[in-house]
């Protein structure tokens, strides 16, 4: 499975002003509205929060992945935004973050939600990847950033 299999266009959200990861999550989590993998969005919102508050999912390197595990899903689904301007996110290293990953599994996909965990990892981890997102100048822009970054990567099964 690859991101470009779960993320949506509609749920990328450019140039987001707000104040902090609450809001950010929430924002995110309300694009998901009306998508048809969504059993129950408040579900989804209590989850994501909820696991927020166990440890920052604030990554390093300006990138954040918000993630749970919850049966307000009936598959895999991701949501990605970009900041206007980076807010503290309590990351790992410390510094702010302007881009997050918005990541949601089924409660009882464990393997699943972990291997995304890891190929979203990897491609933060990239030389370029941060910049192009960062860069780029529309919704279709950043999908196609994913989807490019991913050809060099083995399908995960």
């Amino acid at each position: 499975m690859k991101i470009c299999d779960i993320l949506k266009r509609e749920n990328i959200i450019t140039d987001l002003t707000t104040e902090n990861k609450t809001s950010v999550i929430n924002k995110m989590i309300d694009e998901f509205q009306g998508d048809e993998r969504i059993n129950n969005l408040e579900i989804v919102r209590e989850s994501v929060l909820e696991r927020e508050k166990i440890m920052s999912t604030g990554v390093g390197n300006g990138f954040a992945i918000p993630h749970a595990k919850t049966a307000g899903v009936n598959g895999m689904i991701a949501g990605f935004c970009r900041l206007d301007n980076p807010i503290d996110f309590e990351s790992l290293d410390g510094k702010p973050v302007n881009l997050v990953l918005l990541l949601v599994g089924e409660e009882n996909k464990v393997g699943d939600h972990i291997k995304m965990l890891s190929r979203i990892s990897r491609l933060m981890n990239k030389e370029g990847f941060k910049n192009r997102l960062e860069t780029a100048q529309s919704v279709d822009e950043i999908y196609s950033v994913f989807e490019e970054e991913e050809k060099n990567f083995l399908e995960i099964s």
